[in-house]
């Protein structure tokens, strides 16, 4: 069964990969500071960098403009303005400029806190490229301008970021402490009556911890990869799915512990041995693929890359390659304490 829920994700993803264009071309997904408007016959994305900008800093207007399908486009004449909206002020504008590719930015140093209005023209024939349109009252509006025209809603504060910064932590490490404090108060538990693992089974619930603390860093940024391509959000939810079931699944092979019922205890030995192979090798084999594609992906552009980039190496890759790899490594252990505990017991019972 756990062979064949993953291989069931895997072909349904290459299903969807196959038929799927590209999104918004951005190196992550900004939760704030972002939108998508139809601009003609195109759609266009636009995001902050940092996505959290505050007042008085240097600001990456990032724009994405794709044809109806989210491809690229080429050689598009463009123009970028910053409005003020409490006063409706130009405060910036961004000459009419060709860009080779669609995806392109602009750099602007928001003067305060408060709400603006980013205006993206796009030019229906050839611009008069290097010249600035006057400002306009009605900013959708194209009276003088063969071009199209989309408003973006951004929002300056100076402290949102370290409150959604704070509250995606908390999401993280609270299923975690839950967790870990389940664990530690059976495992304590069973100390108290009489259980003898020792190491088997501290390395059992740090591994069970590590992987699931492993799946919990996927699903929380699942979301940020859906700009490059809605695959790898796909991808990743599987991932962090899966490392959580073999969290979970190890988790309920140890509690409904080694011995059943009026069961010989070499049997139930062996039988346990082998569902515990099992577990690890699918634990072992998932956590190793893992590892190795976020190692091409961040040397090589991964496959369907609409940017033909690379990964950027972030904070949130660091930590959770960092957990796999001592999951890895704790799983090797562990099978090779498994294996020594079951001949430690076959010995005694010979």
């Amino acid at each position: 069964m756990l062979v064949k829920v993953p291989a069931l994700l895997a072909i349904s993803l290459l299903l969807v990969v196959a038929s799927a264009p590209a999104y918004a071309h951005f190196e992550h997904f900004t939760h704030y500071n972002n939108g998508g408007d139809w601009i003609g016959p195109y759609y266009a994305y636009e995001a902050l960098e940092p996505e959290y900008a505050g007042p008085a800093e240097p600001v990456a207007i990032m724009l994405s403009v794709q044809d109806h399908d989210g491809h690229d486009t080429y050689n598009i004449d463009a123009m970028v303005e910053v409005y003020s909206a409490e006063t409706g002020e130009r405060l910036k504008a961004f000459p009419w400029t060709r860009e080779d590719i669609g995806d392109f930015q602009v750099f602007y140093n928001f003067p305060k806190v408060g709400n603006y209005q980013i205006v993206l023209s796009v030019a229906k024939d050839a611009a008069n490229l290097n010249s600035i349109d006057p400002p306009r009252t009605i900013l959708s509006g194209t009276t003088g301008c063969n071009c199209y025209r989309a408003i973006f809603n951004v929002s300056i504060t100076n402290n949102f970021g370290t409150i959604w910064t704070t509250t995606m932590l908390a999401a993280v490490v609270g299923p975690l402490a839950v967790f870990g404090g389940v664990l530690a108060w059976n495992y304590s538990s069973r100390r108290k009556n009489g259980s003898q693992g020792g190491r088997v089974e501290t390395a059992r619930y740090v591994i069970m911890l590590a992987a699931i603390a492993g799946g919990i860093v996927h699903l929380a940024i699942y979301s940020e990869h859906a700009s490059l391509r809605i695959e790898y959000s796909i991808f990743l939810i599987s991932a962090g799915g899966m490392q959580i079931v073999y969290g979970v699944v190890y988790t309920l092979l140890v509690l409904t512990g080694e011995v059943k019922g009026g069961e010989f205890p070499v049997q139930a030995a062996r039988r346990y041995y082998r569902k515990s192979i099992g577990v690890n090798i699918f634990g072992l084999i998932g956590t190793g693929i893992l590892l190795g594609l976020y190692a091409y992906a961040v040397i090589f552009p991964p496959p369907l890359s609409p940017n033909n980039q690379p990964e950027d190496v972030d904070a949130a890759g660091i930590i959770a390659k960092s957990i796999e790899l001592f999951t890895v490594i704790g799983i090797f252990y562990l099978m090779r304490l498994e294996k020594r505990r079951l001949q430690s017991f076959l010995k005694e019972h010979a």
